[in-house]
């Protein structure tokens, strides 16, 4: 047990240092091209700068990804995102990359060859830029390209940007400190770590009936700057193991006799990211009492494989259509709670609602995994002919479970077109869905989930077994090489009404809207604990503690922007939505956004919530 205890406490030092020079790398580039942390990358040309300088070589598409016709400003938080998602290229990548161009494996490419694919494919170079490389002594010799002395080139160029960085970084001292608070020189295995020193404000609204003690679940991801904030408001909230909490349960037995109507549907991880999710139209004929759930559906899975998703958080919140689809009027959200099942139980007039699926993303995120081999898909039998493996057809099984929305066995046009539009962003037409039926097997005009494993097979076949798209399929739908879902969440609604038939149909797979954005700051606004910050009456933190989850919302009423530093070092057995234990959140004047969602890491022990809001 001490030997296991040590080699735990040995990765997360190795993990915490990883994540010290992760952010110090973070804070040299961005401080190579800006000011200050708190100064915004203004223009796409400062991103790519910046970018890098971080050691990066982003093509334009990538740039576009991130700065898209609507941005006007990227602050420091939304460039160490960037950062963790575009990843520097390898050696081995580039190698890779030359290697398809030179078939014959001689380690050169003519620069006639060059010239030609640099200039017509991709994002097109200029001649002279190309022969800006084809000019370079190192690696070139005899009208030949010497790739692998190219990508050695590379390599040392990316990686001096860093260095150069670094160095500046350490030697002015005044860009060192600069909005980062300052930091003691104590040294973990090489690395400096910062050291939080609480602003003197912080005291006074410190709940001191439960002493901070420093959180063990994590270090700091960045600096504290406390020293540096105007002003400051603490919320301290200790919460029970799941086994000991006392919550208001719901019992579908004592409405059993009440209409029902179900949905399906499925929370997906987006590369960046973001959650995705159906969205849906609830229409009551009449007034009458209703009960509305949502769970993770538990589909059923091979023997052996892992079921993520059922601890995913899930919550529905239920709003009114008036006059227009943009006025939508909150009712109310599911917070009682029976075991993974959130619901809600209240009276609704007759007309038109809205039910918005949501989960914080604490526990649908993005995971590294290593595999030791990929899962195999398709083989030929003893005849030669292609099918499909049993690893694949119990997967394939999983998804139609998934994509039969109504849950009656078969795929309608429209529910097929919801896996169209996730998995290739197309959608299928009559006439596309009439030939179907003329070659896969179909009852009352709505696919068997045989005619939805033999079209697999088709395109299995149409690629000569090659199983490229069948991947992207499947990775699209939240499966890792493993055929495990790891990056998608399926869900159950169901509606139980008391006087009326009640009617479900899902209108969109969208990422969560600015209409969800508002119902989620209005319930914490309206349920949760409001706190004046100290010094600064024009900003409010609302805290809203659910038998799960602690949401806190930022308000901001003064008339100018304001950037609010999050420092959570003190939280004990916690995560967040964002993935760190120290960031700022940008506000905009006269609004509101949500701080973050917090949960419990284990959910079998106490946690403990301490977080700091301070005006920067």
């Amino acid at each position: 047990q001490k030997g296991t205890r040590s080699e735990s406490s040995q990765a997360k030092k190795s993990q915490h240092a990883e994540e010290a020079v992760f952010y110090m790398n973070c804070r040299a580039a961005y401080l190579t091209v800006l000011k200050s942390s708190l100064e915004n990358i203004k223009s796409k040309e400062q991103l790519l700068l910046v970018l890098q300088q971080a050691g990066r070589n982003p093509s334009q598409k990538t740039v576009n990804k991130y700065w898209t016709s609507q941005t006007t400003t990227l602050n420091f938080d939304d460039f160490c995102t960037i950062l963790k998602k575009e990843k520097p290229a390898t050696k081995t990548e580039l190698l890779e990359a030359f290697g398809k161009i030179d078939t014959d494996n001689t380690g050169y490419i003519l620069h006639d060859e060059l010239y030609k694919i640099l200039t017509t494919r991709g994002e097109k170079m200029t001649w002279d830029e190309v022969s800006t490389i084809t000019k370079k002594a190192d690696f070139n010799c005899s009208g030949k390209l010497d790739y692998n002395k190219f990508c050695d080139l590379y390599m040392t160029t990316s990686e001096q940007c860093c260095k150069t960085a670094r160095e500046k970084l350490e030697v002015d001292s005044r860009l060192r400190q600069q909005q980062f608070g300052s930091q003691a020189e104590t040294s973990s295995e090489g690395i400096t770590l910062p050291v939080s020193k609480p602003s003197p404000r912080v005291s006074r609204n410190t709940d001191h009936k439960l002493a901070p003690t420093k959180g063990d679940s994590r270090t700091p991801s960045r600096p504290s700057s406390a020293q540096s904030c105007k002003a400051s408001v603490s919320t301290t909230i200790s919460n029970c193991a799941s086994s000991k909490r006392n919550t208001k349960l719901i019992e579908p037995d004592t409405i059993k006799e009440w209409q029902c109507a179900q949905s399906k549907g499925c929370f997906y991880l987006e590369d960046d990211g973001e959650i995705i999710s159906h969205k849906y139209k609830l229409h009551l004929p009449q007034r009458s009492t209703v009960c509305i759930t949502i769970k993770p559906l538990n589909v059923h899975q091979v023997e052996g494989k892992s079921c993520h998703w059922l601890s995913v958080d899930t919550a529905l919140y239920i709003l009114k259509e008036n006059e227009t689809q943009e006025n939508l009027q909150l009712m109310s959200f599911t917070e009682q709670q029976n075991k993974e099942m959130f619901g809600w139980k209240g009276e609704l007039g007759s007309g038109i609602y809205w039910l918005l699926p949501f989960t914080t993303g604490c526990r649908l995120k993005k995971v590294k995994t290593q595999f030791t081999g990929e899962a195999k898909l398709v083989y030929r039998g003893e005849d030669g002919e292609l099918a499909l493996t049993k690893e694949f057809r119990a997967a394939l099984l999983d998804i139609f479970e998934t994509i039969d929305l109504d849950g009656n066995g078969l795929l309608s046009l429209e529910e097929y077109n919801f896996f169209e539009l996730r998995t290739s962003g197309e959608k299928c037409d009559e006439e596309a869905w009439a030939v179907c039926k003329e070659n896969f097997d179909m009852k009352k005009n709505e696919l068997t989930r045989q005619g939805f494993m033999d079209l697999n097979l088709m395109e299995a076949n149409d690629r000569e077994g090659d199983p490229s798209d069948l991947w992207v399929t499947l990775l699209s739908l939240g499966y890792n090489k493993a055929l495990e879902m790891t990056e998608a969440c399926p869900f159950v609604i169901d509606i139980y009404a008391e006087k009326c038939k009640p009617r479900i149909k899902a209108i969109y797979l969208e990422a969560g809207s600015w209409q969800l954005n508002r119902a989620i700051c209005k319930s914490v606004v309206n349920k949760g604990e409001a706190k004046v910050m100290d010094g600064c009456e024009n900003i409010i933190i609302y805290t809203y503690k659910a038998s799960r989850r602690i949401t806190s919302v930022i308000e901001n009423k003064s008339e100018n922007k304001v950037i609010i530093h999050v420092n959570n070092e003190q939280s004990k057995n916690c995560l967040n939505n964002r993935g760190l234990t120290v960031f700022a959140v940008e506000v905009a004047p006269k609004s509101m956004t949500v701080s973050q969602h917090v949960m419990p890491l284990n959910e079998q022990e106490e946690w403990l919530y301490n977080c700091v809001h301070s005006l920067l």
